[in-house]
């Protein structure tokens, strides 16, 4: 597997851009339980909301990156792979958008200066190393969040965001299963860079916050979509 990067381009990436792939969640702690609203949804913690964030700001590099898989993918398994990513983040993007003006959740319209690099570094591959940069990069970032979500899902109180954490999941665990379908991950330099992450300024971490008034950007859904947004009327009518 290690013949497939070139002077080990692969393994400077994933360390020099590594973990999270969403909003600052490597720092979860005791801090993150701090209650920041009540609503008739149940509390929003600090985690909860950073969770709502992550979500937006995950789908805001990895759709991009989705369509540029469709247009430079040397591969089925990666064409294949850039389909999940467009139709699970438009789905997740729709959930999002609709929980976060109930919840008083600021959105960010563009991802973190460290998601940027990801994308900027698959705008640069070319050919073969594009798929291999592809599947590692996008199985490390899903691998090192998909703990998280559990977490979120098992302590949250809030069923807006319980109901974005299942479909997180299932999305999440989709993702990291086409990637390794496409037969181009190295475990060994994924798995210790997703472990081993070397520490980040917040700021690389951290998508801006959007100027005010500035309409949010829409992920849209493929013709042929799949994934299902969490149906918030149902949720709402159960709460009601």
């Amino acid at each position: 597997m290690g013949t497939l990067f070139v002077g080990g381009a692969l393994t400077l990436t994933l360390s020099a851009l590594a973990y999270p792939s969403m909003l600052g969640l490597d720092t979860v702690s005791a801090s993150g339980d701090r209650i920041i609203a009540n609503t008739q949804w149940g509390p929003l913690t600090e985690s909860d909301r950073a969770f709502v964030v992550a979500v937006r700001a995950a789908g805001l590099w990895e759709y991009p990156v989705g369509q540029i898989g469709l247009q430079k993918g040397q591969s089925k398994g990666v064409i294949t792979a850039s389909q999940h990513l467009i139709d699970g983040h438009a789905a997740l993007d729709t959930t999002c958008l609709k929980i976060a003006p109930m919840l008083n959740v600021t959105l960010p319209n563009v991802a973190s200066p460290q998601q940027e690099g990801f994308v900027n570094t698959l705008k640069a591959d070319q050919g073969k190393q594009f798929d291999v940069d592809f599947a590692n990069i996008l199985r490390m970032t899903h691998g090192s969040i998909f703990n998280t979500v559990a977490k979120i899902r098992s302590t949250t109180k809030n069923t807006l965001v319980r109901a974005l954490a299942d479909q997180a999941n299932d999305t999440v665990l989709d993702h990291i299963t086409v990637m390794e379908q496409t037969g181009l991950v190295d475990f060994d330099t994924t798995l210790f860079t997703q472990t081993t992450p070397p520490k980040l300024p917040k700021s690389d971490m951290t998508p801006p916050v959007p100027p005010a008034g500035q309409p949010l950007i829409v992920l849209t859904p493929p013709p042929t979509a799949t994934s299902t947004p969490v149906d918030i009327g149902a949720i709402v009518g159960n709460a009601g």
